[in-house]
């Protein structure tokens, strides 16, 4: 007894460029997220904060704001200031993970004092701390 035998149609090869094309659009739609909050209890809540992110400034942060912008998978370096201190923090990402970061201008020594009355500014000292999950410290 023989098979009946069945005649299947094969569609179009993709050429190289469709292929390359696919692999391009696959590759840039993978992404992470970078959020930065300046909404902690502790804040003095005077002096923006500015957010840099890999020399490019993405936002300057006043008192219960956040950021938060779709960045590519890799290494990144993340530079806030609140025009007296900076704080500069290397990370990395991977595909669709999220880093967060809680920024705060936090009163230390000499804030309120005579000296920074005689300087014309306060001084407020600044704390980054990356957050272990979005919304929560780590």
């Amino acid at each position: 007894m023989s098979r009946p035998s069945v005649l299947t149609k094969v569609g179009p090869e993709p050429t190289t460029a469709e292929l390359d094309g696919l692999i391009a659009s696959l590759k840039s739609s993978w992404t992470s997220r970078l959020t930065v909050r300046r909404q902690s209890k502790s804040d003095v809540g005077i002096r923006d904060i500015y957010v840099l992110l890999d020399g490019e400034r993405i936002a300057v942060l006043f008192a219960g704001q956040d950021v938060s912008v779709e960045i590519k998978p890799g290494q990144h370096r993340l530079r806030v200031h609140n025009t007296l201190f900076w704080k500069t923090i290397d990370f990395q990402v991977s595909v669709g993970e999220h880093a967060s970061f809680m920024v705060v201008n936090r009163r230390g020594f000499g804030t309120f004092g005579v000296t920074s009355y005689l300087l014309g500014a306060n001084l407020i000292y600044l704390k980054v701390e990356r957050e272990a999950f979005p919304g929560e410290l780590g």
